[in-house]
């Protein structure tokens, strides 16, 4: 019997998206309002958030898609905090349950990033410089900044549809 051996590396393409990092204090739907000021885009909050572990993680997602230029932009939390209670071992008179506080991110690699604004283009995006000096000049955001994708551990999350 004879084996073929299937090569697929040129069968799935890398997809061709620009990733933005935002360091801010801001809450989401702030954030996706100065952005959308800024840079004359039309960012909205989908009605549902990327849930991860079961619905256990959640992070928020505003999103646009611009027909006339084929690109749909997304603005996506890094950070999802949750709060669960846990029993104590110590015996005491007050309550025996304890808050606590876990932190998840989307890209854990990059845990210091607050925002990720992703532009997904079906040809290459040219406006990457343009769009990073609008989003520098924005006084609440501390820093923003371009990332390769090639180099994300984790770019599996980054597939929001």
């Amino acid at each position: 019997m004879t084996v073929h051996k299937l090569i697929l590396d040129d069968a799935f393409e890398e997809a061709l998206y620009t990733l933005i990092a935002i360091h801010c204090n801001l809450e989401d739907y702030r954030l996706a309002y100065l952005l959308n000021k800024h840079l004359g885009i039309t960012l909205s909050r989908k009605a549902s958030d990327i849930d991860y572990n079961n619905g256990q993680v959640s992070y928020s997602i505003f999103e646009w898609e611009d027909h006339k230029q084929l690109v749909t932009w997304s603005l996506v939390s890094n950070i999802c905090k949750t709060e669960e209670l846990r029993e104590t071992d110590y015996k005491s008179l007050f309550d025996n349950q304890e808050k606590i506080t876990k932190i998840f991110q989307l890209l854990p690699e990059h845990k210091t990033v607050n925002y990720f604004l992703k532009i997904d283009s079906a040809f290459s995006f040219s406006k990457e410089n343009y769009i990073l000096d609008s989003i520098l000049k924005i006084p609440q955001i501390a820093t923003a900044y371009s990332l390769d994708s090639s180099e994300l551990k984790s770019k599996d999350n980054l597939i929001f549809n």
